[in-house]
């Protein structure tokens, strides 16, 4: 799954090189930012921009060619800039206890037009099949009657909801919204980490991180041909106007969130302005005669969709936690009743557990009869004696983590791991043997970072994000994630990670990019 420290040798190394001319300038600038790259060695990693030091990728030569006119103090300035900028729009994220804005790295991760179309594609293939896989587990169970995923491991899922069975969302569509993070290795493969389909966050960086860029850096643009994201906020509208029960003409649509205390609010807010839905919270909505209603000055409004922000759990103290503050009760009833939708669909978050995960490319050969496009990280299960064999032999090269985790909480990751925390796993594993999975590390790509006044590589990933209406539709790029910290693996905001604008070039700036 992730890199240990020393890594794999990347696929370019060994053609690192001197930066050419890095103390001669031929012209004014350049001296500069090739000063600013100077001591910047891709490593034995796969190095997203760079082949070589010096040698950037053919789909990054024009961006580094354009910025060799821009001195490091230029460059330093633009990204106080962005940071402040995020400061005073409150874009801001809980870390142990406190506010911090979300960091964000003013140079760009680029993805050259034919990796991106075959991200989009196996994307487009995953969602379709997830979403077939949670309505079959909700209504005739055909997957398990054919054995490609077990009863037991379904019923023991953390996100299996039994309440969801008695519920066919319109248009028998379950997933709206996904968010699944992949990988690159160091052989330049893209591999599928983890699916997040109950409440996917992130979006709303994706969109304000390239519009503080476009307003911060409107020169690193120039004749660069990126897909926009300015409209992903309206594909994820049309995908929850799909999903309503009188159909998508003109539905009432909500955001349900838990509130301002919550660190994703921003989000929430966000998103509910840029869509044109009303923001609510659980005390605003009320059940009546099996139809769910919104209070207003005015009087009750009927509520079609529920875009929700909040988990399971929490959603109908009468159907789940009965002490939840959040939800609004008699909203399951509801949604029996075909009167409103939910999304994501209660239960989803079956498709989020890491176990599962295992079962993805049998899920998508059984539902599409297609080979998976997207290959994943060999994983193993240690409910099955032979990989539980496996994994306390090998624990030290193996990534082990919670089947229900998040947040990059509750990871062991092998190769940085001491003897004490591998045996401390190890008795985690034989005591609850299906609450874990293990992972054979990745050596995760690295892309450069300007910190401390000059570039250095950090590990980093990449959620794209999934609108799922009529059909699936990929937004362009995605939330790429930054481990800022030296050494450090583990991407979350959460756990100090950080953020870049991603660029999916078009066809025609894959052809220019190429010429050098």
């Amino acid at each position: 799954m992730l890199a240990p420290p020393g890594g794999h040798r990347s696929a370019h190394a060994g053609r690192r090189g001197p930066v050419h001319g890095a103390n001669r300038p031929s012209a004014r600038g350049a001296y500069h930012w090739r000063v600013l790259f100077q001591e910047y060695d891709p490593g034995d990693f796969y190095d997203e921009m760079f082949m070589a030091a010096g040698h950037p990728r053919d789909h990054y030569a024009r961006l580094y060619r354009g910025l060799h006119a821009l001195a490091p103090s230029a460059f330093a300035g633009k990204a106080a800039r962005i940071d402040d900028l995020y400061r005073s729009q409150g874009i801001t994220f809980d870390h142990h206890g406190k506010e911090h804005t979300f960091p964000f790295d003013l140079l760009p991760r680029v993805i050259p037009a034919d990796e991106w179309a075959h991200i989009e594609s196996g994307l487009c293939q995953r969602v379709r099949a997830l979403d077939m896989f949670a309505a079959d587990i909700y209504g005739e169970r055909r997957a398990v009657s054919d054995g490609v995923v077990s009863a037991e491991l379904l019923a023991t899922a953390s996100g299996y909801r039994r309440a969801a069975h008695a519920v066919r969302p319109a248009g028998d569509r379950w997933i709206h919204l996904s968010g699944i993070d992949l990988v690159r290795g160091d052989d330049g493969t893209w591999r599928v980490l983890e699916d997040n389909a109950r409440v996917p966050s992130g979006l709303s960086y994706v969109v304000q991180n390239r519009a503080f860029m476009r307003r911060i850096f409107s020169e690193a643009f120039e004749r660069q041909p990126i897909q926009p994201v300015e409209h992903a906020p309206q594909m994820l509208r049309d995908a929850l106007a799909f999903a309503a029960p009188g159909g998508p003409a003109g539905p009432h649509i909500v955001l349900l969130s838990p509130g301002p205390f919550n660190p994703a609010y921003y989000e929430h807010a966000f998103l509910a302005q840029q869509m044109g839905i009303t923001l609510v919270e659980g005390h605003d909505l009320v059940v009546r005669d099996r139809r769910v209603w919104m209070a207003t000055t005015s009087g009750r409004t009927p509520v079609d969709v529920i875009y929700r922000r909040i988990d399971d759990e929490y959603l109908d103290p009468v159907a789940f936690r009965g002490d939840s503050l959040l939800g609004v009760p008699g909203l399951m009833e509801c949604m029996r009743a075909g009167t409103v939708s939910v999304c994501n669909a209660v239960g989803v978050g079956v498709v989020d557990d890491k176990s599962v995960y295992v079962d993805v490319p049998d899920l998508i050969r059984y539902y599409l009869g297609e080979e998976p496009a997207l290959a994943q990280v060999p994983t193993y299960r240690p409910d099955d004696p032979d990989d539980l064999a496996i994994i306390l032999d090998r624990m030290e090269h193996l990534v082990v983590k919670a089947v229900d985790g998040a947040g990059g909480y509750g990871i062991l990751i092998g190769p940085v791991s001491t003897a004490r925390e591998r045996d401390e796993f190890a008795r985690r594993v034989r005591r609850n043997p299906r609450g874990y999975i293990a992972q054979e590390t990745i050596a995760l790509s690295r892309a450069p970072v300007f910190l401390d006044g000059r570039f250095h590589p950090r590990h980093v990933d990449l959620r794209p994000f999934v609108a799922y209406g009529e059909e699936p539709r990929v937004i362009p790029g995605g939330l790429t994630r930054v481990a800022l910290t030296e050494g450090s693996l583990v991407v979350n905001s959460s756990q100090g990670g950080g953020s870049k604008d991603t660029w999916a070039l078009t066809t025609a700036g894959a052809a220019r990019g190429a010429q050098r």
